[in-house]
């Protein structure tokens, strides 16, 4: 009898442990892929700024992106998604106003041709692309076109160069920008003036992000230590003294709005890692998750939306994948990810508005090489329906602004708006086509409506003498 009952044990135990063994944890991402990009899907002859620092290189909106280039008047190149090609210096249209190189670019998530710049010379410039921009044609060969050297607006503050931009995710013409002086700062484009101004920080900035609502932003700096700042105030809030150990730039990102918080660095033997945070318990990190060796700083790119980290690094040509999960162990590995042997110097996510739905793209990464181009990392859940699929496309973060950078500074606290990303829905379900944008015009537009306003009153002034009309 004891026998047999020992015999029951050990199966049990055995069945158990079994499960546990070869339980696969399922998901609707296990088995996504990115295939290599082929030459004509490229944007290249691209002679890029040398400048290094702890920005990405390059930023994307659902229509363009830019990426900064060598040269005097700190030029940059815009390209569009939808035409790939060979960029040629002398033929091409391109962006060129700043008296040094620019070191940071940032969409507005509101407009897809607006965008803003940091440069070597202190200052930030806002710029809109035209709508018949074209720096190549449909054949991908280099077009002639007039460069672009009006810019919108001029903020000026910072007494060093500035390094990082971050727009505001839910309110409207609202800006963040750090500085080598130190100092973060929050812009009220409209009226062209600093509001905030957080000046805790010793060392230089490695890393500037926006929480969800965009009430608090987080900063990473070379004294090791992560704050979060109350932007209106622009006041300390709580910190994290030494999340990492190590040397190399700590990158951030927000969880979404689960509460949690994602800080990437190194540890003290210099591998690579991450860990999730409890912004209610910042006294030791949820969960470390060690990655590699390697040397170069990483690029976390997270989706909210569908909750998969694309972890890049620069100076190699690995994109690792994972996916969050709100609740131990918080991260788990997809898959082996993509591998290259092109390093990549920087990259960026471009917005979901911008996917094709049609292929079962849900997310695509731009790969900036230092000699080879701009790739597009296109990653694909394998589908055999040509039909949208709504579980692996849930609603995404539209181009609707939630509320005014006047009602933000005055304490308004409001999620982002949400779209649908089915071709079928009209407006997306956002409204889009309602949403009346700011237009902001350049000191050449205002002049000619000046001079013409000026002539039309001189005219006007003139039938008034004629027919014998005192003018006040």
């Amino acid at each position: 009898r004891c026998l047999s009952c020992n015999r029951q044990i050990k199966s049990y135990i055995t069945e158990k442990v079994t499960t546990i063994m070869f339980k696969i944890r399922t998901s609707k991402y296990r088995h996504i892929f990115c295939d290599a990009p082929k030459p004509e899907q490229c944007w290249t002859g691209m002679r890029l700024c040398t400048v290094t620092g702890d920005q990405q290189y390059v930023k994307a909106s659902a229509k363009y992106f830019v990426v900064s280039l060598a040269g005097g008047g700190g030029p940059m190149c815009v390209q569009r998604l939808d035409r790939p090609g060979r960029f040629q210096e002398d033929v091409s249209q391109r962006v060129e106003g700043h008296a040094g190189s620019v070191l940071d670019i940032d969409f507005n998530p509101f407009d897809d041709s607006m965008f803003a710049s940091a440069s070597e010379d202190t200052t930030i410039k806002l710029w809109s692309v035209p709508e018949d921009w074209e720096p190549t044609d449909e054949g991908g060969l280099a077009k002639a076109g007039n460069n672009l050297t009006e810019s919108l607006i001029d903020l000026t503050g910072h007494m060093k160069k500035v390094t990082l931009l971050r727009y505001h995710p839910t309110a409207s013409n609202v800006l963040l920008s750090a500085s080598a002086d130190c100092t973060t700062k929050v812009w009220d484009i409209e009226k062209g003036e600093a509001v905030t101004t957080f000046s805790d920080m010793q060392d230089l900035i490695h890393d500037i992000v926006w929480d969800t609502r965009g009430d608090l932003y987080a900063t990473s700096c070379k004294d090791k230590t992560v704050r979060f700042v109350d932007g209106r105030q622009g006041s300390l809030a709580y910190s994290i003294p030494q999340p990492h150990e190590g040397r190399k730039s700590v990158k951030l990102s927000y969880m979404g709005d689960s509460g949690k918080f994602m800080t990437v660095g190194a540890s003290k033997q210099s591998a690579r890692e991450m860990k999730i945070w409890d912004i209610k318990n910042l006294d030791k990190p949820l969960h470390t998750e060690k990655v590699d060796t390697a040397s170069g700083a990483m690029i976390p790119l997270y989706d909210d939306d569908t909750k998969v980290i694309y972890l890049c690094g620069k100076g190699d040509g690995i994109v690792r994948e994972y996916e969050f999960e709100d609740k131990a162990p918080y991260l788990h590995k997809l898959n082996d990810g993509f591998r290259s042997t092109v390093p990549a110097k920087g990259a960026c996510m471009v917005p979901k508005r911008g996917l094709d739905v049609s292929k079962h793209e849900t997310a695509r990464i731009l790969k900036v090489t230092s000699n080879d181009g701009v790739h597009p990392l296109s990653f694909q859940v394998p589908r055999k329906s040509d039909a949208f699929q709504d579980d692996i496309f849930p609603d995404c973060t539209s181009a609707v602004p939630a509320h005014s950078a006047e009602q933000w500074f005055s304490g308004s606290s409001k999620a982002p708006h949400r779209m649908s990303l089915n071709p079928a829905l009209q407006n997306g379900g956002s409204n889009c086509s309602n949403h009346k944008k700011k237009k902001f015009k350049t000191v050449a537009t205002l002049s000619k409506e000046l001079d013409k306003s000026n002539q039309r009153i001189a005219y006007l002034e003139g039938l008034l003498k004629a027919n014998n009309i005192a003018v006040d």
